[in-house]
């Protein structure tokens, strides 16, 4: 790994996941040299970037305009993803974007058209799936463990509304609970399935949600969250499986998740996808359910540092690693942009279904590789850190 060229990096944002991503991508990765945090407001990067001892501070402009800065990490709302990223790749930059691509699939289609025109990556979150728990689950079917998959049932809910009190920039477009957790689901079904090929659905919106927490600084008494909070999918994928999916944003703040896949010779249950370390349990015929030791790394612990916000996303920014090693090697990153695209329109996809009352059929695809098993994040019974990152390269 040592005579590996690393790739300077800028984070741009320094919102409430950028601690978690900051502290890996300077510590986690030996590929990636993170040299620069960015933010509109240059004085929040200054302090960002004082605390993780990271070397500059810049403003988004200076970000596009250094030439040594390779990979930019977007870490900024949804909405204004696109314009970053657009102005990334102009400066000849490769693109790592949080979750939603962005929240226009037109807009979406022309930055993938973008980058390739330019030969240049994007990458796309969730990275969740490059973890322990849904790269086991995608060996396990690899293996045939329950053979062929005919059909699954998926479901979240959580009090959405709620949340987004605590969290205002679920106020804004991408905030409904289809977009900002359901992606988690799709993201993790796609990469157990492949790609889906026609969706059907019903939905609902968001209720209007009257302040209700009185210990925030909320300065609105009502609003009402843009988009599809309530869902009701059937997905075909190109493979012949018949999946259900359920997302509700308008109930409880308790989450309940479902991922159970059924196959022609047993049955699968999928750990939460929006960890790394979800558990894979088997059920095949005359025996009872057995939980699957983990194959590979990126399980989310934290070895880096004193416990922190989102420790429980202690392998965010693998999707970063992997897209750096995949530009040394020259082959396409797993969090590909195909794969984001893909992701983004099966949920527009849900919508438009919803609205017309049809079937919506696909135009996306995309590929995806397994992750070389056999690799950890920790040794020793988890007193040291492992070589899981020989497995991004």
């Amino acid at each position: 790994m040592g005579e590996q060229k690393k790739m300077k990096t800028a984070v741009i944002g320094c919102g409430m996941i950028s601690d978690i991503y900051i502290r890996n991508l300077s510590k986690l990765f030996s590929i990636i040299d993170l040299v620069a945090i960015a933010n509109r407001n240059v004085d929040k990067a200054k302090e960002k970037a004082a605390f993780f001892g990271i070397e500059k501070a810049m403003s988004i402009d200076d970000v596009a305009g250094d030439s040594e800065i390779e990979l930019a990490v977007v870490l900024t709302p949804a909405p204004a993803h696109y314009e970053i990223i657009k102005k990334m790749l102009e400066s000849g930059k490769h693109v790592y974007t949080e979750k939603m691509f962005t929240t226009d699939l037109e807009k979406a289609k022309e930055l993938v058209k973008l980058a390739d025109e330019k030969k240049l990556y994007i990458g796309v979150a969730p990275d969740t799936i490059l973890g322990a728990g849904t790269q086991t689950a995608r060996l396990a079917l690899e293996r045939g463990m329950i053979g062929d998959v005919t059909g699954g049932v998926v479901s979240i809910n959580r009090n959405q509304n709620l949340n987004s009190e605590l969290f205002r920039f679920l106020q804004e477009d991408g905030g409904a609970l289809s977009y900002d957790v359901g992606i988690y689901y799709i993201a993790t079904l796609v990469t157990l399935l492949g790609p889906v090929k026609e969706v059907r659905a019903f939905t609902a919106p968001a209720t209007v949600h009257s302040k209700e927490l009185l210990y925030t600084d909320e300065k609105k008494e009502s609003w009402q969250i843009p988009g599809s909070n309530v869902v009701a999918a059937s997905l075909c994928f190109e493979s012949g499986a018949l999946v259900s999916l359920h997302i509700n944003g308008n109930t409880i703040n308790s989450e309940q998740n479902i991922i159970m896949l059924f196959g022609t010779n047993g049955i699968m249950k999928v750990g939460n996808p929006d960890t790394f370390s979800g558990n894979t349990e088997i059920l095949l015929a005359e025996n009872e359910w057995v939980t699957l030791p983990f194959t590979h790394g990126y399980n989310g612990v934290n070895k880096l540092s004193e416990p922190m916000p989102f420790d429980h996303y202690g392998s965010r920014g693998v999707g970063a690693a992997e897209l750096a090693y995949s530009v040394r090697a020259g082959r396409n990153n797993r969090c590909s942009k195909e794969y984001g695209l893909h992701c983004m329109e099966i949920l527009k996809g849900i919508d438009i279904a919803a609205d017309t009352g049809k079937t919506y059929e696909m135009s996306s695809s995309f590929e995806m590789t397994t992750l070389t098993p056999g690799y950890y994040s920790t040794v020793f019974g988890g007193f040291g850190r492992g070589d899981a990152e020989c497995s991004l390269m």
